[in-house]
């Protein structure tokens, strides 16, 4: 057990203190990192449905949070894309933009709570079931409520596959793959920020879950996962970003 003591002092508050005497990079005045990775300009964007314009996920949520429990078996139906849209709002949806800096910057809320308003994540999908999308890896882009297709392969799906273990990958109808960009965190919050990034990946999950009960889905979080092997697998450098969060989600009889 004391070998596990240097992991419990990392879930404790206990560098607050600390953290209040530090020159963080915000505290330099340096600027805010963007809360959306930058996309080609060539990139095809799709549209999704707006979140005014849903019409599912009206389950009431004591009856969301009554059926949730983690889905481990899925059905062949398909995800709408409105269905879709619906979970990447509720997980990433972005509610307002506040310019910061002169406007240099901005800051945004969303549908999930993040320390400081950091939100240190990109939400990438492997879709393997999703009306109106081919099968292949896409990348969310909260600001704009859109998404874009990054790559496909008849090995790709094997690839995060055996990054998982096997779990759960081939049935669900699409996977949620997260990852954080710690710095967006490490500027306001320095040595604080794993413990914040930690948090707020739950937040984001448990949105998943519920969302995806409204809608007659379900989801089983994975923390049990290979990291190298997600990283290279989707395709980023896993230090400036690294996959923190899998999620599988389909259909549920």
């Amino acid at each position: 057990m004391e070998t596990m003591k240097p992991d419990r002092a990392f879930l404790k508050a206990n560098q607050w203190r600390e953290w209040r005497g530090l020159e963080t990079d915000q505290k330099k005045g340096l600027p805010a990192p963007p809360p959306e990775k930058p996309y080609a300009e060539t990139a095809v964007l799709i549209d999704l449905t707006p979140p005014d314009a849903l019409t599912v996920g009206q389950m009431p949520l004591i009856e969301a949070i009554r059926r949730r429990r983690s889905r481990r078996a899925f059905t062949h139906e398909p995800l709408t894309l409105e269905e879709l849209s619906f979970l990447l709002w509720a997980t990433q949806g972005v509610s307002k933009v506040i310019p910061q800096d002169g406007g240099k910057t901005i800051r945004t809320l969303r549908t999930v709570p993040s320390g400081g308003a950091r939100h240190p994540f990109e939400t990438y999908l492997l879709v393997n079931r999703v009306e109106g999308l081919a099968p292949g890896l896409y990348r969310y882009l909260p600001l704009e409520h859109k998404v874009y297709f990054l790559r496909a392969g008849a090995d790709m799906v094997g690839q995060f596959h055996d990054a998982t273990n096997g779990q759960y990958v081939w049935d669900s109808a699409v996977v949620f793959i997260w990852t954080a960009i710690p710095y967006r965190t490490e500027w306001r919050y320095s040595i604080v920020a794993p413990k914040i990034i930690a948090q707020d990946s739950g937040h984001l999950c448990q949105n998943l879950y519920l969302a995806s009960e409204a809608i007659g889905a379900g989801t089983c979080a994975l923390g049990a996962y290979d990291q190298e092997k997600m990283d290279s697998a989707l395709g980023v450098d896993g230090e400036e970003e690294f996959v923190i969060y899998v999620a599988p989600v389909g259909k549920v009889g």
